[in-house]
């Protein structure tokens, strides 16, 4: 299995962070030109959820949707799913990704640290490893602090 992580650090507290990837109103109004919806379509967000992510115009010459199975939560921390549906499915089997949310010592209420993590095998030789989905969620991460008034 083949892996690519990435991070950013964000100028506001991992549970605020946490707070806003797991909401789907407030995911949604992050970035919409990235992301322009998101859904639980089968349960709450614990493992064995579906999630539907529908890209926004940014990203859809790359990926339009995204259904992901949730696999592993840490609550407050990060959380697990497989895509089972969408563009990436065709591209890797399995898709694995991990969304993390860690605080940064001493700076706790502050500060912490998004990491974007994913285990995969692409489906043919010549498909590419997910640098442009990689880049995207870092580049959304990267928005987080910019809008934390929506949890307001």
């Amino acid at each position: 299995m083949r892996d690519m992580k990435g991070e950013v650090v964000l100028n506001i507290p991992a549970h605020k962070a946490w707070e806003m990837y797991r909401n789907d109103q407030i995911i949604a109004k992050i970035k919409p030109e990235m992301l322009s919806q998101a859904q639980y379509i089968q349960g709450d967000g614990s493992p064995g959820s579906l999630r539907l992510f529908k890209l926004g115009p940014a990203l859809q010459n790359y990926v339009k949707e995204s259904t992901e199975k949730i696999e592993k939560v840490e609550d407050g921390r990060s959380v697990t799913y497989v895509v089972i549906g969408g563009e990436l499915s065709k591209m890797y089997n399995p898709y694995r990704v991990t969304f993390s949310f860690t605080p940064v010592d001493g700076k706790e209420d502050s500060k912490c640290i998004a990491e974007w993590k994913a285990e995969y095998e692409t489906q043919t030789p010549d498909s590419p490893p997910p640098h442009k989905a990689k880049e995207a969620a870092l580049g959304f991460l990267y928005w987080f602090d910019k809008v934390d008034h929506l949890l307001n």
